[in-house]
């Protein structure tokens, strides 16, 4: 009885170490500056031709047929891996019918495959976050 008390003890003291260093992070940094917005490219597959565009949240951005709204965007401190990641809204316009909701969700700048936007004619992808400073050394990046 005592070496299964033993366990459950030792068990128990292990799963509460390796918790607590998760419990201790905080998802933000307090030294992370805040974002304002997203830097965009969006390829047009007819033309072959690539834009670069900083996106506002929640204001509504034209490329082609899609209109682009921006939520959220989330860089990484720069102890850890390079990773921005935003929430776009990509919906197409058609002069004769609605809005369609072509694409809601999360997009990753170091892994665009993982959730993209599917569209013949059109791609859009993330690149960076837009930082809330306006001074030209904090510049997206």
């Amino acid at each position: 009885m005592k070496f299964l008390n033993f366990r459950l003890t030792s068990m128990f003291c292990a799963v509460t170490l390796c918790a607590v260093p998760a419990f201790a992070q905080t998802p933000e940094s307090q030294d992370a500056p805040a974002t304002t917005g997203a830097v965009l490219q969006g390829l047009d597959k007819v033309t072959a031709r690539i834009s670069t565009f900083n996106v506002p949240f929640d204001r509504l951005f034209a490329f082609g047929s899609l209109t682009i709204q921006v939520r959220a965007c989330h860089k990484t401190p720069p102890t850890e891996a390079p990773e921005s990641t935003a929430f776009l809204e990509i919906d197409e316009s058609f002069e004769s019918a609605a809005d369609q909701r072509l694409f809601s969700g999360w997009m990753f700048a170091s892994s665009p495959a993982v959730s993209a936007l599917e569209h013949p004619v059109y791609d859009v992808w993330v690149v960076d976050c837009i930082k809330a400073s306006n001074s030209s050394a904090d510049s997206p990046g």
